[in-house]
């Protein structure tokens, strides 16, 4: 169900700044019209769908309250959230398409760079404050909201989920080698 080997914190932080240099390199060189084209497999444009990758960083600070409650919490309070969430699935779809439509209006290329800087920092000083104890500690999610939800994930799991998301996302945009 669950990883029990030590997580490797450096992998994370590699990764975090990867994708932080990635982007950076990605919303530094697009044009506006590159950013207004669609993307590969989606019905957001290349600056929506940016808006989204960002967006799966900044969502993990919520996750790692979630985790930190509930995985405190007997498991089956958690399997029924997760089930409540799962019933929920066509609104957050909906929420999960149109937010980045509006949000893309109100962050330009700079504002969308600062906010990954400051997310990715963020994110790298919580990991590190993190015990061994409180990175196995889990609950269970929507696997229908998130093809990297699995039904049970742990704190290390959802340190890793951003990247994942990120990775899978940047082959969809159609803007410098991401085509």
């Amino acid at each position: 169900m669950t990883d029990t080997q030590p997580m490797d914190r450096q992998a994370i932080h590699d990764d975090y700044e990867r994708a932080r240099l990635v982007f950076h390199g990605l919303v530094d060189t697009a044009s506006a019209a590159d950013l207004a084209e669609p993307t590969a497999g989606t019905r957001w444009t290349n600056k929506q769908l940016l808006w989204h990758m960002l967006f799966g960083y900044m969502i993990v600070r919520a996750l790692l309250v979630l985790v930190r409650v509930f995985g405190r919490l007997p498991r089956p309070v958690s399997k029924v959230f997760a089930r409540l969430l799962n019933a929920a699935t066509v609104p957050f779809d909906l929420i999960n398409y149109v937010g980045p439509r509006g949000a893309a209006k109100v962050y330009g290329p700079r504002r969308m760079s600062a906010a990954f800087d400051r997310v990715i920092a963020s994110l790298h000083r919580h990991l590190e404050a993190e015990t061994e104890a409180g990175l196995a500690r889990g609950m269970h999610y929507p696997v229908r909201w998130d093809p990297f939800f699995k039904d049970f994930m742990t704190l290390a799991d959802i340190y890793r989920y951003p990247t994942q998301h990120f990775d899978f996302h940047r082959r969809q945009l159609t803007l410098g080698s991401g085509s």
